[in-house]
């Protein structure tokens, strides 16, 4: 399995030279399936880029939108409108054959601890629905969850109890838990991958003062990355794996710092 690089369906389709750059250099994208792509562009323009990228015979991935989405929200409108916008991007997303999908749970521990147990029902069968939107493709791609303002694991950890082990896990995003989980205070790496164990499946690797969330390059900032892949080892999970710079100069480090870890292929699917 290769290595994944975040590239927005929006850039794709305002700036095609981010596509020219991913097919020339070999990149499998992970395509963001932002609002954009959801909302503004068709199927025919998702199936001929679909196509470009199978011709040029590289693996899709696909990060299902996340913007303004409530997948267990208290609140029926939102939770209708964000289960109308997942399976639209689902339904994109299976004209790519991706190898796997992303999504965001959204867990607010202010607005939804209290209503633990209606949260991880309805946020079930949120993911349910999308999940068999792909059901029935030859794909089967699985549903990694990834953290994001959670403060804790245990309510993703608890969310995917409930769903099927064989087609969703964890996506821990290393950059998230160091700024926003507060990670670079906590120093707790080594317990959010043992809380995820087996069902760890996904990374998304970039890096960060602790500060904010700046996607910089692997190496450039603060994250330690060591007890991440010690870590790894000692749970005996192995990861498949997206870099997310957000510039190419971030990209470019990251890719040197893989490319100088030549241990990596034993710790991730690479």
């Amino acid at each position: 399995m290769p290595f994944f690089v975040n590239l927005p369906l929006s850039y794709a389709h305002h700036t095609p030279a981010y596509v020219e750059m991913f097919i020339a250099r070999g990149v499998h994208p992970e395509l963001g399936m932002d609002t954009f792509a959801v909302q503004a562009l068709p199927k025919s323009w998702h199936r001929d880029m679909a196509a470009r990228f199978r011709d040029a015979g590289l693996s899709c991935s696909i990060h299902l939108p996340f913007f303004d989405l409530s997948p267990g929200s208290m609140n029926n409108a939102v939770l209708e409108a964000t289960r109308a916008t997942l399976i639209r991007a689902a339904e994109l997303a299976s004209i790519y054959a991706p190898a796997h999908m992303v999504g965001h749970p959204h867990f607010n521990k202010g607005e939804h601890a209290p209503h633990m147990a209606r949260w991880i029902k309805r946020s079930v069968q949120t993911w349910e629905q999308v999940l068999d939107i792909t059901t029935h493709d030859d794909n089967h791609p699985p549903l990694f969850l990834e953290n994001t303002f959670e403060r804790a694991p245990h309510a993703i950890v608890t969310l995917l109890e409930h769903l099927p082990a064989e087609r969703c896990g964890f996506c821990l995003d290393i950059g998230h838990w160091h700024s926003f989980a507060q990670g670079f205070r906590n120093q707790d790496l080594a317990a959010w991958v043992d809380a995820a164990g087996a069902r760890l499946g996904h990374l998304h690797l970039h890096d960060n003062d602790g500060s904010d969330d700046q996607h910089t390059g692997l190496g450039s900032g603060t994250i330690p990355l060591d007890i991440l892949f010690d870590s790894l080892r000692r749970n005996a999970v192995r990861p498949s794996v997206t870099l997310e710079p957000h510039d190419e100069g971030a990209f470019e480090t990251s890719l040197a710092f893989m490319q100088a870890r030549t241990d990596l292929p034993e710790i991730l699917k690479l």
